[in-house]
């Protein structure tokens, strides 16, 4: 068993709180002890600052990391040498009447740098076994999709 502990602190209250349904930001902090604290907001699309890291955000860029910390597990133990890896993953939400939202599925496009001499075709089958162990991944419930770039360093 593994914790997981984090402080969510709302920050938003302009002096009246919740008192009127635009009289406060949707705005917080999270702050987890002894790492840098993340200022955070809701989606633009719904009245967030467009500058700050907002929960779609965070939950994309948790899927995507968990799938790199397990491709370069995986390629490690298969002598793979990959020198560089960067991913633009792409969510796709929609949002129903009165706001709900929800994620509708998830394209992870790495492109990986890999050594000379590198059997892509067994860099590329790792991404098929990440969705077993990845801890993101196993607990999101739309369908994650793999369209990585290989480069040969």
């Amino acid at each position: 068993m593994h914790q997981h502990a984090s402080a969510i602190i709302w920050t938003g209250n302009r002096g009246q709180g919740t008192a009127s349904y635009r009289g406060y930001d949707r705005t917080w902090d999270i702050a987890v002890p002894g790492k840098p604290v993340i200022h955070c907001s809701n989606d633009p699309l719904l009245g967030g600052d467009p500058g700050k890291m907002n929960p779609e955000d965070l939950l994309l860029s948790a899927l995507s990391a968990c799938h790199m910390l397990w491709f370069l597990h995986y390629a490690a133990d298969a002598a793979i040498v990959v020198t560089a890896y960067e991913d633009c993953p792409l969510g796709i939400a929609e949002a129903g009447p009165g706001g709900a939202g929800r994620f509708l599925g998830a394209t992870l496009r790495p492109r990986i740098t890999v050594a000379a001499g590198t059997d892509i075709a067994a860099a590329a089958a790792i991404h098929h076994r990440i969705p077993e162990v990845c801890f993101i991944a196993r607990s999101v419930n739309f369908p994650v999709d793999h369209q990585p770039r290989f480069v040969i360093a």
